[in-house]
């Protein structure tokens, strides 16, 4: 059997949990694999690295510690942005998750904190930032 390597292809079913057992997303529930590049970055650092010297139909739980996964939480990532630039009609909700596009039209994802008359507190940094995660890993796949 062949282990994995960085370069290879895989799919993977994976649990992911907080420290508090709180389940955050799993491929099992929706009943699909998840395809990816091994060192490719389109994953995670730690899951990445957790992967590597599997074989097909190991199974393994790692904890990943914030700093190689989403990062840490960065205070200067909560900004008071004018309500002028939201569309007029947008109705604001608190600890709702808003996109747009910042001034280079990159896109970014924040939570709403605290709505004034003239201005919206937006939380930019990932949900998961400054979280630990534990994994649960099957590899299902090396194509």
């Amino acid at each position: 059997m062949s282990k994995v390597e960085k370069g290879n292809n895989i799919k993977v079913h994976y649990k992911g949990t907080l420290n508090n057992g709180e389940q955050f997303d799993s491929s099992y529930d929706r009943g699909e694999t998840l395809p990816f590049e091994v060192g490719a970055g389109q994953m995670i650092p730690g899951f990445d690295a957790a992967v590597v010297g599997m074989e097909t139909g190991d199974k393994k739980t790692v904890t990943i510690p914030s700093a190689e996964a989403y990062g840490e939480r960065n205070n200067e990532a909560v900004q008071d942005v004018p309500k002028t630039a939201f569309p007029p009609e947008f109705e604001f909700r608190l600890n709702e998750t808003v996109q747009g596009a910042n001034e280079q039209g990159q896109p970014l994802i924040a939570k709403i904190l605290e709505v004034t008359d003239e201005s919206v507190k937006l939380d930019l940094n990932h949900p998961l930032a400054g979280e630990d995660l534990t994994f649960e890993i099957e590899l299902v796949e090396i194509t």
